[in-house]
Parts: C-alpha cells; structure tokens; sequence
C-alpha cells in the first residue's frame, strides 16, 4: 500500500510551541516511511517546497511560484488524490474526508481565556473542519472523550495519539549545563522553571502569588523562571511578575533558542505547570525525560500524561499551592522517587511512535475508503 499525503504546515515558525513540535516531527519524518509515495506540504493557499525553511527568521516564506488559478485548480485535484492532514485543527474547504488533529477544545470551554479575534476564527471554521473530516487525531484519551461528547462523534472516528520528546531532553552533569547557565545568571539545581505561554489557563498568576507566599530564604534559594511566548490578556500576569522581579525571586525570560531549552530543563530543580486546562502539555514532559521534578495542575489531561509521576496541586487554591511547592522543594525522599517516576513515564512518549502511529492510521483510512 502506498500513501499520498498532503500535511498542513501553519505551525510551523521559527519559535515552535507544543503544536508546532507536533507539526514538525511529521514534517520531517513522515516521508522517510516506506508506505509514503507521495508527501506535499501545504500553508495559507501555497504549496510549500521545503518547511525547514519556515523554522529559520532569515529566510523569506518558501512558497510556490506558480499563479494563484493553478494552484487552485491542482489543489482540487490533490484533494482527490491526496489524504490532506491538518495538524492544527483546520482542513482547507476542498480537503475531501481528510484527517484533522484537535490538540484540545480550550476555545470553546474556555473562550474567557481567548482573544476575540482567537475565537471568531474558531466558529468561522473549526465545525467546517470536523464536517469534511473523515478521522479526528487527539493528542490524549482525555480530550478524545472530550471531543466525542461535546460534537456527538462516532468513538471510531476519534483516536488519541500520543506526542512525543525529543532526545534532547535527557538528564545532563552539571559540568555539561554550567556554561549555558551561566549566560542567564543561573546554577545548577538554583531555579525553579515554567515553561508556558503567558495567559490565563496557564495559571501564571496564580503560580506568582503562591510563589510570593515561600518562606523568603525558600524563595529566594529557588528563583522562578519563566519562559515562553507573551501570549494574550496577560497585563496583570506582567505586572504581578514585575513585581517579583522587582523583588528578586521571579524572572521572565520570553523565547530562549531551541539549542537552550534542555539545558534549562536539567539545571532546574522544579518544573512547574499549573495549567487547568491542556490536550497533551508537553512541558511536564519534556521536564521528566530531563530527570528534574515536575508538579502539575490536577486538572485536564495532566494526571493522565504525568502517569502519577508528577505532584498534583489545585493552582486556584493558592495556599495549598504554596504549600504543595514548599514540599516540592524541600522533601528529598519525594525529589528521588519524582525522578526515577518521570524518567520512566516520559520513556514511553516518542515522537517516532506518534509518526509510525499517524501514518498507520492513514492506511487504515484508505483501507476504508476503498472498501466502502
């Protein structure tokens, strides 16, 4: 059996978040599989040549040359001819029964959290997407059921595929992270880390306020540090966190370079991620296959992900929250056992897998179709 395959590439930029990750390991991968004839890549109306080129800020946008009434009417065809996967929640209106991920339904039941513009785009297009799709890939069991419940879908046409981490997050001496460290002013096992983007269901601010409740040797022995994306409705988020800079104990780094992220996953001696609200959170992953402790929000997927590796807090019980990170910095027989736990439960997450795992769900797709 051979597969034709056209994959969306809209994640991907230079900064890839979670999402973008995921549309990469299928860029890059997918082809090297023997039952893939054919893979194409497609972005915002073009045919894209070459993605890699996408991930690098000082290249234009790779895009076809070809004149706008050719590539519609050779997407047509394609779309006859082609599998088309959206990886990121959308299918193009002439994708006929293709396959779409939806990474989490965060936009419907949390639209508070959203800009309005986020939001309008979803209801333009995100029912159209899942009426042309023929397969829905989730990144959990818990948003599948998510998504089966709230759109009514048969339970056949929705399978979790897990994400996976890549190699370079693995656990480091510290003679391979100091000299990283050192250019954010950091040491070894003197930080705890967050890695999200700055907006409300990621619980920053109430992370900022139980971190100000530590004891202030605790705090101040274990600076916060933040780094990720601005995001959205997050001025009180900054303002909290000016405050604690201010104050010593909290710094925002925004967007560090890929090459640096490990090395300030395994220099960390916590990693926090009080999200309420996640399809897969790759963070606290990425964090375990490090070997550094992880706490989590007992919310959403989260504790289906962590495996029971991770502590589970209420972030919105911001007390409990402090009390939960002070046991979380201080209990050494709980740092061991967080270790060992989360070495073994992000072992089985592999982008590999995800791919393989993708790919076969195509075949049985085609199997279908051609027997139907």
């Amino acid at each position: 059996m051979s597969l034709r395959i056209i994959l969306s590439v809209e994640a991907l930029e230079p900064h890839l978040s979670g999402i973008g990750r995921y549309n990469w390991a299928l860029a890059s991968r997918m082809a090297s599989l023997s039952v893939i004839e054919d893979v194409r890549f497609w972005r915002s109306g073009h045919w894209i040549a070459d993605p890699a080129g996408l991930l690098d800020p000082d290249r234009p946008l790779p895009r076809d040359w070809r004149p706008r009434w050719w590539r519609n009417r050779s997407q047509r065809g394609f779309g006859r001819t082609h599998l088309f996967h959206g990886p990121n929640y959308f299918l193009p209106d002439w994708a006929e029964g293709g396959v779409v991920t939806v990474h989490d339904l965060s936009v419907l039941r949390y639209p508070e959290t959203h800009p309005a513009d986020r939001i309008a785009h979803f209801e333009r297009r995100f029912s159209q997407s899942l009426a042309i799709a023929g397969h829905v890939i989730t990144d959990s069991d818990t948003v599948r059921r998510e998504v089966i419940d709230m759109f009514a879908l048969d339970p056949a046409q929705v399978t979790a595929i897990p994400l996976g981490v890549d190699a370079a997050f693995h656990p480091r001496d510290a003679a391979e992270i100091v000299p990283i460290l050192t250019r954010y002013d950091l040491t070894p096992n003197g930080y705890a880390l967050c890695v999200s983007t700055v907006e409300p269901r990621k619980r920053i601010a109430q992370l900022l306020q139980a971190w100000s409740l530590l004891p202030p040797a605790l705090r101040h022995r274990w600076p916060l540090m933040v780094t990720g994306g601005k995001g959205w409705l997050s001025e009180d988020i900054r303002a909290l966190m000016e405050q604690g800079q201010a104050q010593g104990w909290v710094r925002y780094l925004g967007f560090v370079p890929d090459e640096d992220l490990p090395i300030l996953y395994a220099g960390a001696g916590l990693f926090l991620y009080p999200s309420v609200y996640e399809g897969f959170g790759l963070p606290p992953v990425e964090a375990m296959a490090s070997g550094v402790p992880v706490l989590v929000a007992n919310a959403s997927c989260l504790p289906e992900v962590t495996g029971g590796a991770a502590m589970l807090v209420e972030p919105d019980d911001v007390d409990g929250f402090a009390r939960h990170i002070t046991q979380a910095l201080e209990d050494e027989a709980w740092r061991a056992q967080a270790r060992a736990a989360g070495l073994a439960v992000a072992a089985k997450y592999d982008w590999d897998a995800c791919v393989r795992d993708t790919v076969a769900l195509y075949g049985r797709l085609y199997n279908s179709k051609r027997s139907a």
